[in-house]
């Protein structure tokens, strides 16, 4: 078997009582996805500045202007919600493979220099009042923040194990203008969790084998917006299904704890994530003894508002 692709079916699937082989998604299998739009604003002077880019390269390589500070006394605290067990209320399966997960992401955060904190089986309002707690912290001597949420989610939702709840709840409490301590610092949400119901089947493709080949973080004398210098990497795109082995753990975590043990203190992040994007792609396709589950495929995405350029070195 190829180790790349993953098939996995070493752990049970669940399902109307049915028990079977194979990955399993995290969320109900009825669940519609609900849509957020998006919009940008094009700088007006964008177009009409020329640039050389040779010499624009050799700025941004050596200027640490474009680079987010990390000489703090503490790279961070980084806070792992791990949700397994949920209330039968809320008709969601057991998460298998998640504490696989977990354990993999407390190495790899540590390995960055994170403070981690998990936690685990927390419902709703306890989920609100970990992060709210950790907003109120005083962040003056720490480069960034991370927070991890591994649960059953919708789009926009994310599932305590009592229920669900938006996930702005948790990212508001570290706006700008809520948590002082982090103006200008990154502050980092992975989450792995269902953001819809859909499949995605693949497409074939005839292109080859995929293996082929300013110094201070906030000036008092300016503003800046207080949605700034977040980034959202979410395991699966909108409206999707977000797929987990329960043997081996989640494709979006093992993709990306694969790439921060290899890369993770030497690439910029949007780095990073284009190539766990890429992992996720090309080494994972589902397998199941139910056709309706078999050889899905998923694309992770990443929204990112950061301001500038991060290195965990």
């Amino acid at each position: 078997m190829d180790e790349n692709n993953l098939h996995a079916n070493n752990e049970d699937y669940e399902e109307d009582g049915e028990v079977g082989e194979g990955d399993v998604p995290d969320a109900k299998p009825d669940r519609k996805g609900r849509f957020l739009l998006f919009g940008s604003k094009k700088n007006k002077d964008e177009t009409s500045q020329k640039k050389d880019h040779s010499s624009e390269r050799q700025y941004r390589a050596i200027s640490p202007t474009f680079q987010y500070k990390m000489n703090y006394q503490r790279v961070g605290k980084c806070i792992i919600i791990n949700n397994k067990n949920f209330d039968i209320r809320t008709g969601m399966n057991v998460r298998n493979g998640t504490d696989r997960d977990a354990g993999a992401l407390i190495k790899c955060f540590r390995d960055l220099g994170f403070e981690v904190v998990l936690k685990n089986d927390q419902t709703c309002e306890r989920i609100i009042h970990i992060l709210k707690e950790a907003s109120e912290e005083d962040h003056s001597n720490s480069a960034c923040f991370a927070c991890i949420l591994l649960s059953h989610g919708e789009e926009g939702m994310i599932y305590g194990t009592d229920g669900v709840m938006p996930i702005k709840n948790l990212t508001s409490l570290f706006r700008g203008d809520v948590c002082k301590s982090l103006v200008g610092k990154p502050k980092l949400f992975f989450i792995q969790a269902c953001r819809g119901s859909e499949f995605d089947d693949g497409i074939q493709t005839d292109s080859g084998s995929p293996n082929d080949t300013l110094e201070t973080d906030a000036s008092p004398s300016h503003k800046i917006p207080v949605e700034a210098d977040f980034l959202f990497a979410y395991s699966t795109v909108p409206g999707y299904y977000s797929w987990r082995n329960p043997g081996q753990g989640s494709w979006f975590v093992q993709a990306l704890c694969s790439v921060l043990n290899e890369s993770g203190k030497h690439l910029e992040i949007m780095q990073i994530l284009t190539r766990v994007n890429y992992k996720v792609a090309n080494h994972f396709e589902s397998w199941s003894e139910d056709p309706r589950l078999s050889e899905k495929k998923q694309i992770p995405c990443v929204v990112s508002m950061l301001t500038k350029e991060l290195y965990f070195n």
